[in-house]
């Protein structure tokens, strides 16, 4: 057997390379259809690396307050061509995802002002963001912001309830586009953009928001071609390629992005200064692979979604749902058979694959979450990693990795071990 001293080397007694290329056949199809998004995808980056006139004299690094730091300004040009926004900000200073999205919520609301989640609560970091939990000093609605949401209808917007909670007086529409720790897959491009006409005929002045967090380069067109007005995500997730080490990204209307950046550093400062502390290379090397890791991590969710629907296990997105994020969730109705499955997957992690998780309260989060992670980058689940929080119905959600060789191999080990435990 051609991969025994890897067998050895991972204690898989039980093979599945068999019934996972019976899979591979089956998805022949699927595949060739995410490999034509990811063609476009990879030739918008170059169009927009192309049209910037990106350098090499881009990538050196500047100090002080960083006005000479004009790899970071071309960086943000091409962010902003990438996702057909007026402007970008683009910055190692925005530390996470969260981070971008509250930046957004801060810069545009005010005391008074309403703000609306038209895809039910968000993830739960925002969460404590927002103040509906955690009661964390200086939340939205302790400084006075107005909140209000409108629950999902069977797991898809409501969109014939949008008016119900979106009035003359609603300020911002939060669309959370990815799955987060939720029972639902990610909102289409398509369906967000008909949640954007029905909030247009109640307000059109309002300002509706995306979080786009783990949905980029998962669809030919992102939020703002169809109607958004300002988007955010983290720099470690999707877009950093497994390459960039930190950061976050913030596109839109131009007058929304100065709001943004005058919150970042101060009102006068605005992108004016802000060093990229040396990341410009990383950003751009990171952006150009993007695509690509995008591709691997989107087939590996695929590949997992296919073969535990087979066990009887419910999946979601489902093999025949269409897929707007990277993460892949698996029902497991079981406390142990999550911690399994994560254990699995942090022994084949490419770093740190002898350590064991163990669920533990993070910060951002109301229960315990037991997370699989080894990657170069800490925390950058466009590398292999899975993670769920301790409560029913017991999910675990997938995401990464890099390429789908690595994803094929988690698989393995995944089923040996639920082999092993009488899970399957």
């Amino acid at each position: 057997m051609i991969y025994k001293d890897i067998y050895i080397n991972y204690k898989i007694d039980n093979d599945f390379s068999y019934k996972i290329k019976e899979v591979e056949d089956k998805l022949s199809d699927k595949f060739k259809e995410i490999d034509e998004i990811s063609e476009y995808n990879q030739m918008k980056v170059l169009s927009a690396f192309k049209k910037a006139d990106l350098q090499t004299t881009d990538f050196t690094q500047a100090t002080g307050y960083g006005y000479a730091e004009y790899g970071r300004d071309k960086i943000e040009s091409i962010f902003a061509d990438i996702f057909r926004a007026e402007d970008a900000l683009v910055r190692p200073s925005i530390v996470s995802g969260t981070h971008a999205l509250s930046i957004v919520l801060f810069a545009l609301l005010n005391a008074g002002d309403k703000l609306v989640a038209i895809t039910d609560d968000p993830y739960d970091t925002m969460q404590q963001v927002i103040g509906l939990v955690g009661s964390k000093k200086g939340n939205l609605i302790e400084r006075g912001i107005r909140y209000n949401k409108l629950k999902l209808n069977n797991n898809q917007i409501d969109y014939e309830n949008i008016g119900k909670v979106v009035d003359s007086e609603t300020k911002l529409v939060l669309i959370q586009r990815s799955t987060g720790y939720t029972l639902r897959r990610a909102f289409t491009i398509s369906e967000i953009q008909k949640a954007i006409e029905e909030v247009r005929k109640f307000n059109p002045n309002a300002i509706i928001f995306v979080d786009n967090c783990y949905g980029e380069f998962t669809e030919t067109e992102e939020p703002l071609e169809v109607g958004a007005d300002i988007l955010a995500g983290s720099l470690i997730k999707n877009l950093g390629g497994g390459i960039a080490i930190t950061g976050g990204y913030i596109c839109g209307k131009k007058d929304l992005i100065e709001y943004c950046a005058n919150h970042l550093t101060a009102p006068g400062i605005g992108k004016d200064e802000g060093l990229s502390f040396g990341t410009n290379r990383l950003v751009s090397e990171g952006l150009y692979f993007a695509p690509h890791v995008v591709k691997e991590a989107m087939k590996t969710g695929l590949l997992f979604s296919y073969v535990f629907n087979e066990l009887g296990y419910k999946v979601i997105p489902n093999v025949t749902d269409p897929r707007s994020d990277i993460v892949q969730s698996i029902m497991l109705r079981d406390p142990e058979k999550v911690k399994t499955f994560c254990k699995a997957i942090q022994e084949t992690c490419s770093v740190d694959s002898n350590l064991v998780p163990e669920a533990f309260p993070m910060p951002g989060y109301e229960d315990p979450v037991i997370m699989a992670a080894g990657g170069f980058v800490e925390g950058a689940t466009s590398e292999l990693s899975a993670d769920g929080p301790l409560r029913d119905p017991y999910m675990v959600y997938l995401q990464g990795g890099l390429n789908y060789n690595h994803g094929k191999l988690a698989l393995k080990v995944v089923l040996d071990r639920f082999k092993k435990e009488n899970f399957i």
